[in-house]
């Protein structure tokens, strides 16, 4: 399985591009706005104008869009993947999506004699960079088994975390405990810098500590620097958030939390901070503070 079909080159797409083609796959790719990826055709990506030219050849197609509308209508059009994959590809969906939409479009795979996988990420801009992403899949174990080399180019950890829709669970898992500890991260570090402390050295105090997180890790150096460009989006956690408190809903699971980091981000939307990473928190905080 040589040849890949790929939509969504994104922050995270282009990263996950460049890893398949250094292991020396040929990627056929589809871009809604063609001109923001133009980078990506002059290393090697063989860019379509219509999607279905993009899938049609593809042993493996790999999608990883805004959210579950995005990948609903790139499966599900007359002119998506589902209608023009060939028999026997597969399918995988590496959105972070609604676990009800995974089992549809798995069942309609199976249709057609497609074979589609949930398989969300973790680990973000940099995971993406460097192939050392988490990747949380939700399949029948035999078509989990088959794609593992194509996952191994994107990947450290591949983990099979049941059928079809519980790669999707498993990111929201991820996606309330991330939003936990990076808010805590955010708002420690806006105490800090409200009480005039010198962040590097409070860092180097706590950061091995029970403190010590992944957030730190990525974030950290990014809101000492002021740098609040995304690795992630606040408008993506957003909507992962929503996607995990839709999933509580449905079992009865009250998550207070969650809904309180859910709500905070969400003004941050609301006042057009959408486009900025979940890191500006801090300053967000400290906004609030002085006015």
């Amino acid at each position: 399985m040589k040849t890949i079909g790929f939509v969504g080159l994104g922050i995270m797409g282009k990263s996950m591009v460049r890893n398949l083609m250094k292991n020396g796959y040929s990627v056929h790719a589809y871009a809604r706005n063609p001109h923001k990826v133009q980078d990506m055709v002059a290393e090697g990506v063989i860019l379509h104008d219509r999607l279905k030219d993009a899938v049609s050849m593809a042993d493996v197609v790999l999608t990883i869009v805004g959210g579950p509308a995005d990948v609903e209508e790139i499966y599900c059009s007359d002119n998506g993947i589902l209608a023009h994959a060939k028999s026997g590809a597969y399918l995988i969906d590496m959105t972070t999506s609604s676990p009800a939409l995974a089992v549809r479009l798995h069942e309609e795979g199976k249709k057609r004699s497609l074979h589609v996988l949930d398989c969300p990420v973790t680990g973000g801009d940099v995971g993406a960079r460097n192939a050392t992403l988490s990747i949380l899949c939700g399949a029948e174990e035999q078509d989990f088994n088959q794609v593992q080399d194509v996952l191994g180019c994107l990947g450290k950890i591949i983990t099979l975390e049941g059928g079809p829709g519980a790669g999707q669970h498993t990111k929201a898992v991820n996606q309330i405990m991330v939003a936990g500890s990076v808010a805590g991260m955010c708002e420690g570090l806006a105490y800090a810098k409200a009480n005039h402390l010198d962040l590097t050295k409070v860092l180097t105090a706590v950061a091995d500590g029970a403190a010590a997180s992944r957030s730190i890790d990525l974030y950290a150096k990014r809101i000492i620097d002021g740098d609040l460009m995304p690795g992630g989006y606040i408008k993506f956690l957003v909507k992962d958030l929503k996607l995990a408190k839709g999933g509580a809903d449905e079992a009865g699971l009250k998550l207070p939390v969650l809904m309180e980091i859910l709500n905070t981000y969400q003004q941050m939307m609301d006042e057009g901070k959408g486009d900025l990473g979940i890191q500006a928190l801090t300053q967000f905080c400290i906004d609030k503070m002085e006015k």
